[in-house]
């Protein structure tokens, strides 16, 4: 099982409710940090403040890396909702999630 041993929050660059973009800067940061920790960068994780947390087809569109993992959280409902999907060639697979302590 894979397991998420830190969480680099950064800012939407687009500044859209509709896209998200990491600042180049601060996806260098997260990456130089997990390499001299000797993890790796296993996905990303962003919000759907008004759907559920399924892959919008932006989402799909725009995944980088058929390897990672793609968290997304929907606040639509009063109880937040955390999901996980693979993006592999436009393919959607969910993917189980576990939280811990």
């Amino acid at each position: 099982a894979t397991q998420v041993l830190r969480f680099y929050p950064c800012v939407n660059e687009a500044q859209s409710s509709k896209l998200y973009t990491v600042p180049g800067k601060a996806f260098l940061q997260a990456d130089r940090d997990a390499e001299a920790n000797g993890w790796q960068i296993l996905g990303v994780m962003h919000s759907h403040t008004h759907t559920d947390a399924y892959p919008s087809p932006t989402d799909v569109a725009q995944a980088p890396d058929p390897d990672w993992h793609y968290v997304i959280v929907s606040l639509r409902d009063d109880l937040p909702s955390l999901r996980s999907y693979r993006i592999v060639d436009g393919e959607i697979t969910e993917e189980q999630v576990t939280l811990a302590p």
